[in-house]
């Protein structure tokens, strides 16, 4: 995963369909993996963790609606957004994928540009620092858009690993992050570093933040990660 690039996932076993999407949401700045069939969408999902899911309904080997809810019952993946797409037009169909545990239903043919503004709701919600937005947690704030952070409002002099991690960690409060999934989200799969390099920038982190005095936010969980708070 490359760093403050949100990834999505698109499961569609139509070819021109994911031509079309891929290219739409590569112009919108998202990294983008595809997937053909429900099987190697579950798959990709285990390995690359997707910010956000484009899941079309009727797809070979494994239905959208199973692979729907197999990740909405995995602990790990639940809260990852689903966008199902669907050419079934009857409110049954889409109660039923929404009760599944979809959180956006899209009836095909659909408007591309609707489409790209749905998943931009979504991230939104989920991802708010890839999106632009403000953070804000008790007197720390992040300014994704302007790249600043202020606590107590004393701007702090974070550096771009440290503000990535930060903007992690403020998406999420209270979640524990392991060394592993702070590697994959900060500094992105395709780039090999140690596990222990977390543990220096987090130390530098920690430092940045206690600069202008104020206690330590962050929580070390003995062999679990970090957290925020």
């Amino acid at each position: 995963m490359s760093p403050d690039r949100p990834t999505v996932l698109v499961v569609e076993d139509e070819p021109a369909q994911r031509e079309v999407l891929g290219y739409n949401l590569e112009a919108e700045g998202f990294r983008v993996l595809h997937a053909e069939n429900g099987e190697e969408g579950l798959l990709l999902v285990d390995e690359e963790n997707p910010d956000i899911i484009v899941l079309d309904w009727m797809l070979p080997k494994v239905s959208g609606i199973e692979v729907c809810r197999q990740i909405k019952t995995r602990p790990e993946t639940r809260n990852t957004p689903i966008i199902m797409l669907s050419a079934r037009t009857e409110e049954v169909d889409r109660v039923r994928g929404l009760e599944t545990g979809a959180d956006d239903y899209v009836v095909k043919p659909y408007s591309v540009i609707e489409l790209m503004a749905r998943v931009r709701a979504q991230l939104r919600r989920t991802r708010p620092a890839a999106a632009g937005l403000r953070l804000d947690y008790q007197d720390i704030v992040l300014d994704s858009e302007t790249h600043r952070v202020t606590r107590a409002g004393k701007e702090l002099k974070l550096g771009p690993t440290e503000f990535r991690l930060l903007s992690t960690f403020m998406e999420k409060p209270g979640r524990v992050w392991s060394r592993e999934q702070l590697l994959d989200r900060v500094w992105g799969r395709d780039i090999y570093v140690d596990s222990r390099t977390v543990d220096v920038h987090v130390g530098r982190l920690r430092k940045a933040l206690c600069a202008t005095g104020g206690d330590d936010p962050l929580r070390t969980v003995r062999g679990a990660g970090y957290s925020l708070g």
